[in-house]
């Protein structure tokens, strides 16, 4: 086993896992107000009803097929009758439709971003530095997908990538499993874990949210600034509230 082996496939893991951890910790610490996706909806949205729905129904189908591919050992699959040749039409073809469906949407997000003048000038280096990432990362795997399991006699990730990715949750990393992988696996590998390291530091953390604080958090008061409040008409629904109890001056 080289070094440049260990380096890559051992210590970059986990450097990237820990960058992953601790950069959401820093970030909920020091930019809760930044923890948002920074929503650009409010200057286009013909477009982004179009190429958000196909990304995230994509994205979600890829981490799937990644979760039962390489987390799930073969023997545990084939006790409940899902046997080599079964699960490779499935991964083959379900995985072809969520590339297709993730790399269109990401596409069109990323036109999006280009042309409306709006958009792109909300958009920030983070994001286009993740966009980038994210790209390249869905390009090598779409890649590997159609050379070797489309086009080619297939390729066992399942007997070496999905070993060293168990290995490393296990704290048992072989980077031997790596040494015959193929380029474009590789390359999908690595640039997975540059988007697992910088993950923290852009609008992907919302992946990590969920709007629980909505069902328990106070009404929020709106109070409004309109110097001639008091004498136009009141239209019926908008009366203003007014505290119990409070002195005269200030209803």
């Amino acid at each position: 086993m080289t070094s440049t082996a260990v380096l890559l496939w051992v210590v970059v893991p986990y450097v990237a896992a820990t960058v992953f951890v601790v950069g959401h910790v820093w970030r909920y610490r020091h930019d809760q107000f930044g923890w948002t996706t920074r929503s650009s909806q409010v200057h286009e949205s013909r477009l982004l009803r179009i190429g958000s729905p196909m990304f995230h129904l994509g994205i979600l189908m890829v981490i799937g097929g990644h979760v039962v591919g390489l987390l799930i050992p073969r023997a545990w699959l084939e006790a409940v009758g899902i046997h080599e040749h079964a699960y490779h039409l499935v991964a083959t073809w379900a995985g072809s439709i969520a590339a297709v469906l993730t790399i269109a949407g990401l596409a069109i997000l990323v036109y999006r971003r280009r042309v409306v003048a709006a958009v792109r000038r909300a958009t920030t280096t983070s994001d286009k530095v993740m966009y980038v990432v994210l790209g390249v990362t869905l390009f090598c795997g779409t890649a590997a997908t159609v050379l070797f399991q489309v086009l080619g006699g297939g390729y066992d990730y399942r007997g070496s990538i999905a070993p060293w990715i168990r290995g490393l949750l296990s704290l048992r990393p072989d980077a031997a499993s790596m040494a015959e992988v193929p380029g474009m696996f590789q390359a999908h590998v690595l640039s997975a874990m540059v988007l697992f390291a910088i993950w923290p530091f852009t609008r992907l953390v919302h992946v990590l949210s969920a709007p629980v604080g909505y069902l328990v958090r106070p009404y929020v008061v709106y109070r409004t600034r309109d110097a001639q409040r008091g004498t136009r008409v009141t239209r019926p629904g908008w009366e203003r509230a007014e505290r119990p109890g409070a002195p005269a001056e200030h209803r």
